[in-house]
């Protein structure tokens, strides 16, 4: 991709998002201000590196699924802000452990806490982001946010041990496949809509509603992020990542499962003893294309998509629900 179709790219998810953050621009606004507060640290060496992680923040989708749907369930409140401070401090000291993990030296397009300052101290500060939510939500009584938000770190922990030992054995099926990415993925995005519902709402339906939104948004977000590993498109991230790292994701599985006892004995080979040659990983991909691979992660895809838009229309009609269904068709048709 030339640099015009990435400027191009990024104007367009930025107008898009900008339009999606209509009803809660306000909001995000005032969270973006407390959160920074709320990283600050009398530690100078662990302030520089909060002041570090604010600087490269995201696209904070995560705090806006919870806004939206605060104000999808009712009027956005302290509790709200809360919510959506836990959300992120809790993801980001996850993004930091798993920078350590995968001994990556990129998050975002910038040097990882890791890259810069060693592990030692990128553990040490996912520790405290850790405590440092679990304590605001302490410290303000957000029991049940901190029931839902714990409930999430737990999945995430799980989720991500069940890939590591099963990508020693190259054995992961579909349906363990489904399990592994509710659990490290979908379960956040799951804990953020229904924390941001259960803010303002005591309607246990309404919070389980969107927390199953959020979970099926949750399947369809990782499914999209695996469909660029194999992607023909030029879309910022190297491909064959998942594959070099031995991860079965959903259009490799696919293709497994329906090829021939040879080749397919042959491409388990190749990601088992020669996953960090370029030539033989592009060997892999191929294979994965011409499989009907990507067509099949596709479909399911669309299918949890559809589900997440089938649950939003049995809640209340407002602007934040428009831009919930904007915000699903975001996720599932980024680019990057």
């Amino acid at each position: 991709m030339n640099i015009f179709h990435q400027l191009q790219t990024y104007k367009f998810m930025v107008k898009s998002l900008n339009t999606i953050k209509g009803p809660i621009e306000e909001e995000l606004k005032e969270f973006d201000l407390r959160f920074r507060d709320a990283m600050k640290s009398k530690v100078p060496l662990l302030d520089k590196v909060t002041r570090y992680i604010v600087k490269r923040k995201g696209k904070q989708v995560r705090p806006m699924f919870v806004f939206l749907a605060a104000k999808l369930a009712g009027e956005v409140n302290e509790s709200s802000y809360h919510a959506a401070s836990l959300v992120e401090m809790l993801h980001t000291a996850t993004l930091v452990h798993d920078d350590v993990v995968d001994d990556a030296i990129e998050r975002r397009g910038f040097f990882s806490i890791n890259a810069l300052w060693k592990n030692k101290i990128a553990v040490l500060v996912g520790d405290y982001l850790l405590s440092r939510g679990l304590l605001l939500a302490l410290d303000n009584n957000e029991y049940q946010l901190l029931q839902i938000l714990s409930r999430a770190v737990k999945a995430m922990s799980e989720g991500e041990l069940l890939q590591m030992e099963k990508a020693r054995r190259l054995d992961i099926k579909e349906d363990l496949y489904y399990t592994i990415i509710e659990q490290k993925t979908a379960s956040l995005i799951a804990a953020a809509c229904s924390a941001g519902a259960a803010s303002t709402t005591q309607d246990q339906e309404l919070i389980e509603k969107m927390r199953l939104f959020g979970e099926k948004i949750g399947m369809a977000f990782q499914i999209r992020d695996d469909l660029f590993d194999f992607g023909t498109d030029d879309v910022g991230k190297p491909l064959g990542i998942d594959i070099k790292e031995k991860k079965m994701t959903l259009p490799l599985i696919y293709a497994l499962e329906n090829a021939p006892t040879s080749e397919k004995k042959k491409i388990m080979n190749i990601i088992k003893k020669h996953n960090n040659k370029p030539d033989r990983v592009a060997e892999v991909i191929q294979f994965v294309r011409n499989s009907g691979g990507l067509d099949y992660a596709t479909t399911v895809m669309n299918q949890f998509k559809k589900e997440a838009f089938d649950i939003l229309a049995t809640t209340p009609d407002c602007p934040a629900r428009d831009s919930l269904e904007s915000l699903v068709i975001f996720v599932t048709e980024r680019k990057k």
